[in-house]
């Protein structure tokens, strides 16, 4: 790989063979992470000032797992957008998307999602995303509170990020963070990451005990957790774009 800044850069190997691997910066990344998305491109996300021969070691380095991760994956065409429907598996609604409004979004009770008419797509996606996030955090609050209840723990508030590399947190304070993207995963692979982190605020490790305390609410956290490993193929490229 040459040693051309990043921004050039679009490919992960010498011989530009693989037009659908990219390498994009991220002001957020603190260290590199990659990505197979459901159609098997392939997304490396770096920090700034990345080298590229720092990139080529670590797509070395991870070759074999994405390998995998491609040939598990099914090849589709380019998702359309704005997306025609949002299907919100962990909680059983399904929007269709319609063009209309002057401005903002806007859900009704036919399960219509009214979208700007007219809008650039980057500031339609990020509207997009401030949607998914609100509905995240409407329908989220209450199973956390109740599942915490269950588990006898507390927790001192629950926010909703947008991340590209963690579906949950826990930290020190018990602020519990959990993805929007989870909105595309099944209601008991969000369950499970809910006991996880629930559980971290009794452990901040990930210890025997706390697979153990993880288990007494959810025994079979280990299938889920599998599942929810690969769950990034469920989740569009819009809502993380």
């Amino acid at each position: 790989m040459s040693t051309a800044p990043l921004r050039q850069l679009s490919l992960w190997d010498r011989n530009a063979e693989a037009p659908d691997w990219t390498v994009r910066e991220s002001p957020r990344a603190r260290r590199m992470s990659v990505r197979v998305w459901r159609d098997g491109a392939v997304e490396v996300v770096v920090p700034r000032r990345t080298r590229a021969e720092e990139v080529a070691a670590f797509v070395g380095r991870h070759r074999q797992w994405i390998e995998r991760q491609r040939q598990r994956s099914t090849p589709r065409p380019a998702e359309p957008f704005p997306p025609p429907r949002v299907e919100l598996l962990a909680i059983g609604e399904s929007w269709s998307c319609v063009a209309g409004r002057r401005r903002g979004i806007a859900a009704d009770a036919a399960g219509e999602l009214a979208l700007p008419a007219a809008l650039e797509p980057a500031r339609l996606r990020l509207l997009l995303q401030r949607w998914l996030a609100a509905r995240a955090l409407e329908a989220f609050e209450p199973r956390l509170a109740r599942l915490a209840a269950d588990m006898g723990v507390g927790y001192a508030r629950l926010q909703i990020r947008r991340q590209r590399t963690r579906w949950g947190s826990c930290s020190t304070r018990g602020t519990i963070s959990l993805n929007s993207c989870l909105l595309f995963q099944r209601a008991e692979v969000v369950r499970y990451l809910m006991v996880h982190e629930l559980a971290h605020v009794e452990h901040m490790n990930h210890s025997t005990r706390f697979w153990r305390h993880v288990a007494r609410f959810e025994p079979g956290w280990r299938e889920l957790d599998r599942e929810l490993l690969q769950g990034w193929q469920r989740v569009p490229r819009w809502a993380l774009g």
